[in-house]
């Protein structure tokens, strides 16, 4: 079991920065970390992923603004948001996720709430 805690959203204006932190209950580096994010009336969707070794991937609307990275030693996910939209508001989650050898792991966070708006 991997407990997950997102923080570091809040309120910002259109054009501004925040940097959610997603803080894992253990080793980590096994696992895809990845941040989604679900606004009022629409469907959870994918940011951004990183799997345990290889590329990341981004969702076609946050390529160029978004970035995210790990610390497998600091069991850390991080998702660096720049040049935030209104369209980007939501509440955005983190999650860990391994499917090996016939079993399927997949944890959430509880969510961090990111609101863009002048």
């Amino acid at each position: 079991q991997v407990h997950l805690v997102e923080s570091g959203g809040g309120l910002v204006q259109p054009g501004g920065s925040l940097r959610l932190s997603c803080a894992a209950s253990r080793s980590i580096s096994i696992y895809a970390m990845n941040w989604y994010r679900q606004a009022p009336g629409k469907q959870r969707e994918l940011v951004a992923g990183m799997p345990s070794a290889g590329r990341t991937n981004y969702a076609d609307a946050v390529k160029g603004r978004f970035t995210i990275s790990r610390d497998n030693a600091k069991k850390m996910a991080y998702l660096q948001m720049d040049s935030l939209k209104p369209e980007d508001t939501a509440v955005y989650y983190c999650n860990a996720f391994l499917q090996a050898f016939g079993q399927l792991s997949d944890y959430w966070g509880q969510g961090t709430q990111v609101t863009v708006s002048s």
